[in-house]
């Protein structure tokens, strides 16, 4: 049982527990000011478990507002900071979801845009659920490595215009609560704004989803946290990932005004899923196997990411900058 002789009367996390949980006419979203208070508290270890568990299943059942989204977010920035002397990043990239249909191409992506100067820190967290390839497999596979520590994702930045920094790295109190998936049977709220944090303050990010209503939150929330370029996407699997045969609906904001506009898919007809092989990553890449579509969605994804950089003025011309780079692209860049 949790111990109640540590303070007088009601425990100081059971108000955000009750705001979430009051019945349905008497429950209500936190403000920002709230759920800043309430992830303070649990990235503090300041709560008990029970109290956690309720207060991440409540929230899951009424989904987060784009006003605690930012304030999840506010708690875990105060909660970490980068030494002064860390490399500018100029897009921060989360990767979260995993994948469970197809390929993590998206990896490729990433890779083509730091062979183009653009310095790249992907952050995530995988395993936490069974079944899908998540981004550190696909690094292994791609012989691309991944930050132990800050100063490593520093030198791998100053290196490669890439890396790869773990959540279990830099917020591990974060990375133990996405871990509580297997017990608790759903995703958490941490899921959702671990992709807000940019913990490097990179100008520019990459958001994927996987429910469609989501963007809506993370646009709201990117407002609030005066994030000057975002965008998000319906990303296959849940990651910042174009499926090339569908037309995709972006979501963004650029210079602190949210827009969104539809990209026309590339391909015609439905492409068949291929097998999970990882090594397909390599020979792709490397020109040494063909994949019509994994070749869109590296180079879609690109496009998109290029648009929200401010590095083309139209589709068409992001499109045809992306199939350049990758026409381009040094094949001989990976293991």
């Amino acid at each position: 049982m949790p111990d109640t002789t540590m303070f007088d009367g009601e425990h100081p996390f059971a108000q955000y527990v009750r705001i979430l949980g009051k019945g349905k006419s008497g429950s209500r979203n936190l403000t920002r000011e709230e759920s800043h208070q309430a992830m303070r508290m649990i990235l503090a270890g300041e709560v008990e478990p029970i109290q956690l568990g309720a207060f991440l299943m409540l929230m899951r059942h009424q989904e987060e507002s784009g006003a605690e989204l930012a304030g999840f977010v506010d708690a875990a920035r105060e909660s970490f900071t980068l030494p002064d002397d860390f490399p500018r990043v100029d897009l921060d990239w989360s990767s979260y979801a995993g994948k469970s249909r197809r390929l993590p191409w998206f990896v490729l992506s990433t890779w083509l845009l730091a062979q183009n100067g653009v310095r790249v820190l992907m952050h995530g967290a995988g395993g936490h659920t069974p079944g899908r390839i998540y981004t550190e497999a696909a690094l292994d596979a791609l012989g691309l490595p991944q930050a132990e520590s800050v100063a490593q994702a520093a030198e791998q930045l100053e290196a490669r215009h890439f890396c790869y920094l773990p959540l279990g790295v830099f917020l591990p109190r974060l990375r133990e609560i996405l871990d509580l998936k297997p017990l608790l049977g759903l995703r958490s709220p941490v899921n959702t704004f671990t992709r807000l944090i940019n913990p490097a303050r990179a100008a520019c990010t990459m958001q994927g989803i996987h429910h469609p209503g989501y963007r809506d939150y993370h646009q709201e929330a990117t407002l609030l946290l005066d994030q000057p370029r975002m965008a998000v996407i319906k990303g296959d699997g849940g990651e910042t990932e174009w499926n090339p045969d569908m037309p995709n609906l972006v979501k963004s904001v650029i210079d602190g005004e949210a827009r969104q506009e539809e990209w026309q898919a590339i391909y015609s007809r439905k492409h068949v899923k291929g097998e999970l092989d990882l090594g397909q990553l390599r020979r792709l890449w490397r020109g040494e196997s063909e994949d019509e579509y994994g070749i869109g969605a590296v180079v879609g994804t690109a496009a998109i990411t290029l648009h929200t950089l401010g590095r083309a003025d139209s589709h068409d011309q992001a499109l045809s900058l992306a199939r350049e780079m990758w026409e381009g692209r040094d094949k001989g860049g990976v293991g």
